[in-house]
């Protein structure tokens, strides 16, 4: 049952009775306020402009022209321009049958139209652990990708390995300092250098495998590839442990091996989107919206920082992605216009690039914030929050809050086994659905999932609960297209909600067996949505808490 689509549907009955042979697109949304209707769209507002009249006139020409639905019980216009449906809220129980034939394909849908989407994130220097900005960035890439997949988009989940640039000459010589002192010798890190303790575990292992070899020979190479490889591989199996999966590792270094940069230096040449002045070689970033030009070849032949990165992008579009997305720190704000900018000068559209910046996350224990870790007196790691709270709590609690907003991280709610836990609130009403099914299957009570007819589920509390599994489709649609995680998070404490008041009023399993093989079907509804919401952010469905 897609509402949203009877709505639609009336509101472009209504434009094509007004003659319209273009609209813009239909936003159908559900309103905070339920006295504001069950869903209400603005359309009117946006054709304000095009047809130079008031929105409230707009919407009552609208609503006039919709013909009868029995769906809906009442459809009014509001200032200053929303139109607002109240459903007949007996057809929600059609939304039983249609979750339990789709099973977790419910919510699905081809708003994607199976557009080849690169989402890139994390993507963290190989040269320590994963802080809690990159474990932010996990939780919010991996759920944007899930929840893009379920709409119809066919998604490549993308890290890119800076294992090309200065900051690995910096772990070299780092490797090389931690390996000169295990053997004795007294020398100091450079403050630029890598001070992680991972980088001493590495030094003394290569001091294991090769003794003092080093001291007399060049270890740069060796330093490079057993460096590299070693922290890679510790950020993959935390990135796996914290339930990421990336399909694409593209080693920055290939864009060198392969001449990739250099080609990008000709086409851009070649298509007048250079300059020289002063011996550098600029770009013309200004034409396309950046604030000033931008120098990509140094006057002493080196490569800026947005050399590469346009090289890159680059080959992410020959290779037929038509959508990317890029998850970044904050600290990236002012250089994304030059990146858009470049993009579009080697072959990317004015939107091809969408950039979400990920802002500050503050770690609170004991109402303080948390700065170290207790373990190892650095940096708050990605590892340390797992090994605190687990994997649930830290994937729900990042994916609860937008993107672009500051979020405070309290350990100690995420380890409460209470209603005030917003992870063990939604994971308890799945392992308490459970647990009703298997005590009906005690009772060898065997519910007819076929079942189409729910006469009995009258209730204010049953139907409410029916209408927030009516929306989960609308919501997934609302989430994919707009980028928002946390709408799947919202509705997921709705849907919690809406199940606790009902279990809090009704008796689900009673002497009356038509009512009591109703409710449990409805149930197994409710669980597998709630099942299918939690798995898009990357969290477990609980069968027993």
């Amino acid at each position: 049952m897609q509402i949203d689509m009877m709505i639609k549907t009336l509101i472009e009955t209504a434009l094509k009775q007004a003659q319209l042979d273009t609209w813009p697109d239909i936003e159908i949304e559900v309103p905070n306020d339920t006295t504001n209707g069950d869903y209400a769209t603005n359309i009117a507002m946006k054709l304000a402009r095009v047809l130079r009249r008031a929105p409230l006139a707009i919407a009552e020409s609208l609503v006039a022209n919709m013909p009868d639905n029995p769906a809906f019980k009442h459809i009014e216009v509001a200032r200053p321009g929303f139109i607002n449906f109240y459903v007949d809220k007996r057809i929600y129980r059609d939304v039983i049958g249609e979750v339990l034939q789709a099973g977790a394909d419910f919510g699905a849908s081809t708003i994607g139209a199976d557009r080849r989407v690169n989402i890139e994130f994390v993507s963290a220097n190989p040269t320590g652990s994963l802080h809690i900005g990159h474990a932010r960035g996990a939780a919010a890439g991996d759920a944007l990708a899930r929840i893009m997949q379920k709409a119809g988009f066919n998604v490549t989940r993308e890290y890119y390995v800076n294992d090309g640039g200065n900051q690995i000459n910096q772990l070299v010589r780092s490797i090389d300092v931690r390996y000169r002192q295990a053997l004795g010798e007294t020398i100091t890190m450079p403050e630029d250098g890598y001070h992680g303790p991972e980088i001493i575990v590495l030094a003394k292992q290569l001091v294991a495998d090769h003794g003092d070899r080093f001291l007399h020979e060049d270890g740069g190479e060796q330093f490079r590839q057993f460096g590299v490889n070693h922290l890679l591989a510790a950020l993959r199996a935390d990135l796996e442990t914290f339930r990421v999966h990336f399909d694409v590792w593209f080693s920055e270094a290939t864009l060198y091996e392969n001449k990739t940069v250099e080609a990008t230096i000709e086409q851009l040449k070649a298509s007048g989107h250079t300059y020289e002045e002063e011996g550098a070689l600029w770009l013309k970033t200004s034409h396309y919206g950046d604030e000033k030009d931008r120098v990509i070849v140094k006057s002493d032949g080196s490569y800026t920082y947005l050399l590469p990165d346009i090289a890159y992008h680059a080959d992410k579009l020959s290779r037929g992605f038509e959508q990317l997305i890029d998850i970044l720190g904050s600290d990236h704000h002012g250089y994304v216009p030059r990146l858009k900018a470049a993009i579009q000068m080697v072959g990317g559209g004015e939107n091809a690039l969408e950039v979400e910046l990920l802002q500050m996350v503050k770690v609170l224990q004991n109402g303080e914030e948390l700065k170290m870790s207790k373990r190892s007196g650095k940096a708050i790691t990605l590892r340390d929050l797992i090994d605190e709270v687990g994997v649930d709590p830290i994937r729900y609690f990042f994916a609860m809050r937008s993107l672009n907003t500051h979020m405070e991280l309290d350990l100690d709610l995420a380890l409460k086994e209470s209603n005030e836990n917003p992870v063990f609130y939604a994971q308890y009403a799945h392992a308490r659905i459970a647990s009703i099914l298997r005590n009906a299957a005690e009772k060898s009570l065997k519910p007819n999932l076929n079942r189409r007819q729910f006469e009995t589920l009258q209730s204010d509390k049953a139907l409410e609960l029916l209408a927030v599994l009516v929306d989960y489709p609308l919501t997934v649609e609302l989430a994919a297209s707009k980028r928002l995680p946390h709408k799947i998070t919202q509705y997921i404490q709705r849907l919690a909600q809406a199940f606790h008041t009902f279990y809090a009023s009704e008796t689900v399993i009673s002497e009356d067996a038509e009512a009591t093989e109703e409710r449990l079907v409805m149930l197994h509804a409710v669980k597998t949505v709630m099942q299918n919401a939690l798995e898009l952010v990357g969290v477990e469905a609980k069968e027993r808490m």
